[in-house]
């Protein structure tokens, strides 16, 4: 199912409890953490934190990467990127339920990914974006527009989910969901925004107009 918003913390300027206690006031479905410079005690305190507060609401609470910090926090989920460990093996290691999420960077990534049947497909950057250190190449509005409609032809009766991520803003958010986006991810404009929930209400309304 389509769900909207999907945020993902990376380097905020919020405390992380606090981001976490809005995107619940919110109703934000997916709530992922992304923090690849934290020690493992650190991030897996975060993330003992951010699941204390998600718990029993509506908030789903996904680790990126880390299979084993996931187990420990008894997050909802896990993200995978292109070079963790594969679908299969996150499947097996896993207890049954959790969730489990694909980031891809191209089409052919995006339909390797789909074969999965994942919960849902990250697709992008759509635009450039400064966030990862190590960037993948813009894949734009046309891409992402192609591979919503094969998710769709593929699975007719429930579509994967296909997330849109990478340079995403308030500038070009219209031209996002023009595509037939329904599922948005707007790192920076988040992470470095004060005014986190101003944004989050002003951002879901774009999409609901749509």
């Amino acid at each position: 199912m389509d769900f909207g918003l999907y945020i993902i913390i990376s380097n905020p300027v919020l405390a992380y409890s606090k981001i976490a206690e809005i995107c619940v006031r919110q109703k934000i479905k997916y709530l992922q953490l992304r923090e690849k410079d934290l020690d493992d005690r650190k991030l897996l305190a975060i993330a003992r934190e951010i699941k204390s507060i998600t718990k029993d609401s509506e908030t789903k609470f996904i680790i990126n990467d880390r299979a084993d910090i996931c187990l420990l926090s008894e997050a909802d989920g896990l993200h995978l990127g292109q070079d963790d460990i594969s679908f299969q093996d996150a499947v097996d290691l896993l207890p049954k339920g959790k969730i489990i999420g694909i980031s891809t960077h191209n089409i052919d990534q995006a339909l390797n990914a789909l074969k999965f049947n994942p919960d849902y497909i990250g697709f992008g950057p759509i635009f450039k974006t400064p966030t990862k250190k190590k960037p993948d190449p813009e894949v734009g509005c046309d891409q992402l527009k192609q591979i919503i409609t094969i998710s769709h032809n593929l699975n007719k009766s429930q579509d994967i989910p296909i997330v849109a991520i990478g340079g995403i803003d308030e500038n070009n958010i219209c031209e996002i969901i023009s595509t037939g986006a329904k599922n948005i991810c707007m790192v920076r404009a988040f992470m470095s925004n004060n005014d986190f929930e101003k944004k989050i209400i002003k951002i879901k309304k774009y999409l609901e107009r749509s």
